[in-house]
């Protein structure tokens, strides 16, 4: 019995496949025909006319001395004071600097120690917020240029 409906299936998927094979691919989709191609000069140019148009202006860039820029790197959202938050978020350099164990490894807790007790000390009114003033303390101490041997 088995067999016999195997060969009934067999039969269909061959006549099946056979339907799809003869009206498949065969067949060109009716449709209307392209448009005609517009004829174009390749000789002349497209003009407009821009008499009386006026574009917006350029925006003007104004310069930033160090402190400024260094401050603009920390005040993230820019109102113009460093939160805590944002003192803290952008210090991720400084890993490396700070492993107080010595073991080659700098956990978050040793990190957040030293820059909140850096951001507590440029803090002067306690009101845990920098203001630029507060945050110019914060700056990094020259390095000693090379000494001339003339």
């Amino acid at each position: 019995m088995s067999r016999l409906v195997l060969a009934a299936l067999g039969a269909l998927a061959i006549a099946a496949l056979a339907l799809f094979w003869l009206n498949g691919p065969a067949t060109v989709e009716a449709g209307a025909p392209p448009p005609e191609p517009i004829a174009v000069r390749p000789d002349t140019l497209p003009s407009a006319d821009v008499s009386g148009l006026t574009g917006p202006a350029p925006p003007e860039a104004t310069e930033l001395s160090d402190e400024q820029r260094r401050y603009f790197r920390y005040d993230r959202d820019r109102d113009g004071r460093i939160t805590r938050n944002e003192m803290l978020s952008s210090r991720t350099d400084a890993f490396r600097a700070l492993d107080v164990d010595g073991n080659n490894l700098l956990t978050f807790e040793e990190w957040a120690v030293a820059t909140a007790r850096r951001f507590d000390g440029a803090d002067a009114d306690t009101n845990g917020e920098l203001t630029p003033t507060e945050f110019r303390t914060t700056a990094p101490k020259p390095r000693a240029g090379p000494t001339c041997r003339c």
